[in-house]
């Protein structure tokens, strides 16, 4: 088996990242067991300010020096249960020292499994905002839609100010799923949770729409490459190919 490296940044996603990835283990190798697993987290508060001056490359450089440390712990391959973190691991620069899924071809793979034709997209603002998830939808036939720019600001604000500190209310549930039902009256078919923290806080049985959890979705991604059932990926960083059919990236 294959040993597993989280380029975390955010808490409570990466948690429920590794704790995933450890139930697949139980389930299917039997209990106590899973691959092996080195998580390696710089806390996110010294990435804040570049994140809100749009300066990717210096947190791509934080994330240079997580991935050497993974490596150095024996790691084979990564996974970063961040979905707006790939917008920095996609800048150009010197390939990371190991592999890694994409988050994002992850969740659009499985949304093309299930025959999803228009999916919104709820997360950070600059996720919402950004190109990742339109571009790996797109590559796939699936139309993005995100909220309003007022749902927006509320689905970003209670990201920051509650889920990502380990705050789950009902009135934030009851707001998300407010969001959901408008994105439903719009078209759309599913709804992706694409900051790792949703899930936590919006079930399946609280959705309006089905919904694509990145982060289970990610870890299971991941046991199936340690466990030799999945292709072992080959992205290192750096811009990816859409349309290519593994997790390739430079074209």
């Amino acid at each position: 088996m294959k040993h597993l490296g989280i380029l975390a940044h955010s808490m409570e996603g990466a948690a429920l990242c590794l704790r995933t990835f450890c139930q697949e283990g139980f389930r299917e190798l039997g209990p106590d067991d899973h691959p092996d697993v080195t998580l390696d987290l710089t806390a996110m508060a010294r990435s804040m300010p570049a994140w809100d001056a749009g300066d990717h490359d210096s947190i791509r450089a934080t994330f240079d020096e997580n991935a050497r440390r993974l490596a150095a712990a024996g790691a084979d391959f990564f996974v970063c249960p961040d979905n707006t973190a790939h917008m920095a691991l996609e800048r150009p620069g010197d390939d990371l020292p190991l592999p890694g899924l994409h988050i994002a071809r992850v969740v659009a793979e499985q949304a093309a499994r299930d025959g999803r034709t228009r999916v919104g997209v709820l997360g950070t603002r600059y996720t919402m905002d950004g190109p990742v998830y339109p571009r790996e939808l797109a590559a796939r036939g699936i139309e993005a839609r995100v909220p309003d720019a007022d749902d927006r600001e509320t689905v970003n604000r209670i990201i920051f100010a509650e889920l990502v500190n380990g705050v789950f209310t009902v009135e934030s549930r009851r707001e998300y799923v407010r969001v959901i039902e408008r994105l439903a009256e719009r078209g759309c078919d599913a709804v992706a949770l694409v900051c790792t923290e949703i899930p936590l806080l919006v079930t399946p049985g609280d959705s309006p729409l089905p919904t694509l959890d990145s982060t289970r979705l990610l870890a299971r991604a991941a046991f199936d490459v340690a466990v030799g059932r999945r292709p072992f990926p080959t992205w290192r960083g750096g811009p990816v190919d859409a349309s290519a059919d593994d997790e390739t990236t430079r074209p």
